[in-house]
């Protein structure tokens, strides 16, 4: 690899990792933000949860997080979510994968996206299908359910649409979409994607992800947002961001909200 791309490689690791300015906006929330154990088997998913300031029950956003795992960001988005309404439910991947039984937190920065490749898709299936179960059962939620993921997250998010079959939606920021025909006709959520225009190795598999979906009679309705990269709901939020990044985020935000609000 190119010496200016590894450099390149890990300033991006380490802004993704870097997150005060999240932090601190999650520090200040005035909402009910907690972190739950979500147990299934032997296995418990350390799991944060973030309600809404509503009197009526509220619908629930399964995060999954981006490959470098359970971050002070996917809290604020969690904490975004409840600001408008909806309880969001965020499962750390890495619980009980890290150093002495540690989650995200207990790994070196430089440690997370390794970590994080080497999870079994089994795994992360079962540890979403408990947080959904979780979710379903939340005295305060209306029992619908959607989940929505970011990079790493966006590809289990359309692979885990083709497992659980009473999802109500399901939010797909710039990840992959499943190959196997067999397992898209299991589909039953509509499926919204939110893709970078600067991201040609996600864009590439939307055409062929188009086809199967419709070939197969699934809702899916891709959006590829101007001169935005890849994790740009992320990077659009930060202090520093770019002009197309920052345009692209509030772009996303608002089909976003504004589709959870059909459901």
């Amino acid at each position: 690899m190119h010496f200016g791309l590894v450099v390149a490689s890990i300033a991006l690791g380490t802004s993704a990792l870097a997150q005060e300015w999240a932090k601190s906006q999650v520090d200040a929330s005035p909402r009910h933000l907690e972190w739950v154990d979500v147990k299934y088997g032997e296995r418990t998913v350390k799991t944060f949860v973030a309600y809404p300031e509503v009197k009526e029950k509220a619908t629930v956003v399964v995060l999954i997080h981006e490959i470098f795992g359970m971050s002070d960001w996917v809290m604020l988005v969690a904490d975004q979510l409840a600001a408008a309404g909806y309880i969001a439910v965020a499962p750390d991947f890495l619980s009980g994968m890290g150093p002495n039984g540690g989650r995200t937190t207990s790994f070196d920065a430089s440690a997370v996206r390794e970590a994080m490749s080497a999870l079994p898709a089994s795994q992360v299936d079962a540890d979403l299908d408990a947080a959904c179960d979780y979710a379903k059962k939340i005295p305060a939620a209306n029992g619908k359910v959607t989940v929505a993921g970011f990079c790493w997250g966006g590809s289990a998010t359309f692979r885990f649409a083709t497992k659980r079959t009473d999802l109500k939606g399901a939010f797909v920021f710039y990840g992959t979409g499943p190959t196997d025909e067999a397992a898209i006709k299991a589909i039953k959520a509509p499926v919204y994607g939110f893709y970078g225009e600067d991201d040609a190795r996600v864009n590439a598999t939307i055409p062929e992800s188009e086809r199967t979906m419709k070939a197969n009679g699934k809702k899916y309705e891709p959006v590829i947002y101007a001169g935005a990269g890849h994790g740009f709901m992320r990077a659009g939020a930060m202090p520093d961001a770019r002009e197309f990044n920052a345009t692209a985020k509030d772009a996303a935000w608002k089909r976003w909200l504004e589709i959870l609000r059909k459901l």
